[in-house]
């Protein structure tokens, strides 16, 4: 092993997850890629155990009320590090936001742009300055006082608390107020207002009706009950005193106030199926006060330059900057600009284009400050805080990047390769893991894990320069970074043409517009182009949404249990949805299902594992419950469930763990000390199935569970697909906390592959071999072409060239991102892509072509 030099590094006895008491040294002040086939060790080594330490060390010195108050990973399982500066993480994992979290906060140049418009904006005559906060709709002082800053608001329209206006209130017209007594309470209230309950809706008085639904009053009404309407009328008339007072309540504001009250789960449930959201009627949805909105720079108020793409932003300021600029206002008054203000202004703009321009040069310059981050890709939201970083000129620290060119095109690609070498040259230590060759051959030192994953990896083989990995004879990446003689070689597979045609016509959705584009059935196609120039928007929703509505009696939903449209449980907070516009046309018996596969994570608790997601579990245990010692006991196949009472460990409930609470150092998962981790009761693991028990088989690996079940078919048909998918090192009982988006996203493709399937199946995949080695990407674009050569057809999102290269159909979208992207620029067989002059894909491919053609046997 090659020794770091004496600044760097030093790790030994790192036991991290499967890191087999791993000795290394690496150099700081460098690019360090670590690389390895996906599931080898690398996130281990990186991010489980050397940003783990620092982090560890950095909270050792806070004080020790602060720490608990913060978010902490835990400390490693490492014997020792030395040399180990403090260290930044960006991994690609999402955390938690809202749709009021949006590019602008997450960066702070919303910060800059609010303080421009205070400083330097144009008022209306006679209006007060006002400050920065009263730009942000997140504030009590900006937010606008109808919406709260949400730009949206509840409403109860008529026709759901009417649903049918032939209906009496006697015979429930008014579906949206309460049933049992407070509705009967409601409905004596009215009898004392003089309605006639038992006439039609429609034939009640319109004012009548008007304030019975809208009104906001809630007055006090006499009751009198069991009285015929007449008698009550006249009771109310002579001043009767009645057997009590009601409290009388509109009908859209009970179901408002009891959607905002009631302790009811079931009652606001209720309450929510008469709302719906609609834009706030005071700012239009603007989210901002009146006083902010009228306040402009250079013609626009700062709703509309946050709805800027970066790139038009940066080009605004740009032309302000000039030393001859004056507000388009300034002009049209013949008023100068005073001295203070063109100070103001050119310092802010600096501030601002300083902050934005990393944003641009990592290929994010098609997203815009107001564009929410929840609706941002892992890369995307990855290479803003990157960004970001770069901006807040730390010095000393080691940076740590999970895939930094995941979801890259590879034009793109450079600007990273800049930005990185940018954080190096002002002293500080990048450490990255990574899958792209074109990436990992611009690093200083490497770090190659392996030779296998799972149990197979955890081991260092190489550490050292570039050059010197091409010696090592147990390492995969080597086979892929140099044209070495052991490089794997493919066999020649011909261009399939397809046997019919897909075609969308006049789609528009996000940047697409009016866009046409046809598909080959019974093909694979690769969807290209630069980030942001609209390949997800085509393929990941634009397609299945007009498939859905044009073909709808023949596509069914995803088998895969994937929805790409998550919904918020409070509606004001997720953003409004988008509509796709657009027909689809095709031979229906070629398309009985479409499935969507990304790599969204497949569950969001330890209790959701890799056998349970995939169905292996039920059959699983149905095979416990057969054999004769459960048949004996009564047991069936539930008994075998950690999520059921009968079964499962009482202390940990079939956790397996218990959190130890330390107060001031960060919380432990420790074993349950009951079941010492199994997750269930003594009497359950007294089952036993060919010298197993249940507990047993959730700990073996894919591969092993294969040999263990060899002669139950159903069983194997599971395994077989995970390890079709290169998953044979993934336990069973894999928590799907613990597994990566590749990982994820090959699960899901598992689950669907075990099913029989008739050759009429349209699969959709958004960069399917992001998170994955190029050993890795191989077999699964196999298998992949396994899957249309048995008659289905396969259309993925992708920016490796090795892979794009083995598609059937290459369509190219672009020519640029945002606004500038949108289109289709080439299509056609990968060779004539690669020579098309305008295709920025062009280039990238035709290496990756050459580079096919020199290992075809």
């Amino acid at each position: 092993m090659t020794p770091a030099h004496e600044s760097g590094v030093r790790v030994r006895g790192a036991r991290e997850h499967n890191l087999r008491d791993v000795a290394v040294d690496i150099p700081r002040d460098a690019l360090v890629a670590f690389t390895g086939v996906s599931g080898s060790g690398k996130s281990s080594l990186a991010f489980g155990t050397l940003y783990a330490e620092s982090q560890r060390r950095y909270f050792e010195s806070v004080a020790p009320y602060a720490r608990r108050l913060i978010e902490q990973v835990g400390a490693p399982d490492v014997d020792a590090i030395d040399g180990l500066p403090p260290a930044v993480a960006l991994p690609q994992q999402r955390s938690g936001g809202t749709a009021r979290s949006t590019v602008g906060s997450a960066t702070t140049i919303a910060n800059v742009v609010r303080m421009l418009f205070s400083r330097v904006g144009t008022y209306p005559d006679g209006a007060p300055m006002l400050l920065a906060e009263d730009f942000s709709t997140n504030t009590v002082q900006g937010a606008c006082p109808t919406c709260h800053g949400l730009g949206r608001v509840y409403d109860v329209p008529e026709e759901l608390m009417v649903p049918d206006e032939g209906l009496s209130i006697n015979d429930g017209a008014l579906a949206a107020w309460p049933t049992a007594w407070h509705g009967k309470q409601l409905r004596d209230s009215l009898i004392s207002l003089g309605y006639d309950l038992d006439i039609p809706w429609r034939d009640i008085a319109p004012d009548q009706r008007e304030w019975l639904l809208y009104t906001d009053d809630s007055p006090q009404v006499p009751v009198f009950t069991d009285r015929p309407p007449a008698e009550v009328r006249r009771a109310v008339a002579a001043g009767l005193e009645p057997r009590y007072m009601s409290t009388f309540l509109g009908v859209r504001r009970y179901v408002l106030d009891t959607f905002a009250n009631s302790k009811s789960a079931r009652m606001r449930e209720r309450a929510a199926s008469f709302m719906v959201s609609v834009e706030c009627p005071t700012c239009h949805g603007t989210r901002l006060k009146p006083d902010a909105l009228a306040v402009t720079f250079e013609g626009s108020d700062i709703t509309q330059v946050s709805s800027m793409t970066l790139d038009d932003l940066a080009a605004l300021m740009r032309r302000v900057q000039e030393p001859d600029w004056i507000p388009s206002a300034s002009v049209a008054r013949g008023e100068a600009l005073a001295p203070e203000q063109r100070l103001a202004a050119q310092r802010l703009i600096s501030e601002l284009l300083v902050r934005v321009t990393p944003l641009i040069d990592l290929g994010l310059g098609y997203l815009s400050l107001d564009r929410t981050t929840i609706t941002l890709s892992s890369g995307e939201l990855q290479r803003m805080r990157l960004a970001t970083q770069v901006v807040s000129r730390l010095f000393g620290v080691v940076f740590v990047l999970d895939e930094p060119s995941a979801g890259l095109h590879p034009a793109d690609t450079e600007a990273l390769l800049r930005i990185l070498g940018t954080l190096k040259d002002t002293g500080n230590t990048v450490f990255f893991v990574e899958h792209s060759v074109d990436v990992v051959r611009h690093a200083d030192w490497i770090v190659d894990i392996g030779p296998g994953a799972g149990a197979a990896g955890g081991s260092v083989l190489y550490s050292g320069p570039l050059e010197g990995l091409r010696g090592v004879e147990q390492s995969v990446t080597r086979r892929y970074l140099f044209a070495d003689a052991d490089t794997p070689r493919t066999e020649r597979r011909p261009r399939r043409s397809g046997d019919a045609r897909l075609a969308l016509e006049n789609v528009s959705r996000n940047n697409l517009s009016e866009l046409s584009v046809t598909f080959p059935l019974g093909a694979l196609t690769a969807v290209t182009g630069v980030s942001g120039s609209g390949k997800s928007s085509l393929v990941s929703q634009a397609l299945p949404d007009l498939l859905r509505e044009s073909l709808a009696s023949d596509v069914g939903e995803s088998a895969a249990g994937e929805t790409e449209t998550a919904s918020a449980d409070d509606p004001l907070l997720g953003a409004a949805p988008i509509v796709t516009s657009g027909r689809a046309t095709g031979p229906a018996d070629r398309l009985r299902r479409v499935v969507q596969v990304s790599q969204k994570p497949i569950g969001r608790t330890p209790r959701s594992n890799v056998a349970t997601y995939t169905g292996l579990f039920d059959r699983v245990r149905l095979l416990f419950a057969a054999t004769p010692e459960a048949r004996r006991r009564r047991y069936n196949a539930s008994r075998f469930s950690f999520n059921l009472p009968s079964g499962r460990c009482p202390t940990c409930k079939g956790e397996g763990t218990m959190e130890v609470e330390l107060l001031f150092l960060p919380t432990v998962q420790a074993p349950c000390a009951t079941c010492g981790g199994s997750r269930y009761n003594p009497e359950t693991l007294e089952i036993e199935l060919a010298g197993h028990t249940i507990a047993d088989v959730l700990s073996l690996s894919v591969t092993r569970a294969r040999e263990v079940f060899a002669d139950d078919p159903d069983v194997c048909r599971h395994l077989d697909a995970l390890l079709d998918v290169g998953l044979g090192y993934v336990s069973l009982g894999q928590p799907a906390t613990e597994l990566s988006g590749g990982e994820a996203q090959r699960v899901k493709l598992a689950s669907e592959l075990r099913r029989a399937t008739r050759g009429d199946t349209l699969y959709l995949l958004d960069e399917p071999t992001s998170g994955l080695h190029p050993a890795d990407a191989d077999r699964l674009i196999t298998h992949l072409q396994h899957l249309v050569d048995g008659g289905n057809t396969v259309i993925i999102v992708e920016h490796d060239m090795r892979i794009v290269a083995e598609a059937d159909w290459v369509i190219d979208m672009g020519p640029g991102a945002g606004a500038a992207g949108g289109t289709v620029v080439a299509e056609g067989t990968p060779e004539s892509v690669a020579a098309h002059p305008s295709s920025p894909t062009g280039p990238y491919l035709t290496a990756a072509l050459e580079r096919r053609r020199s290992l075809r046997a």
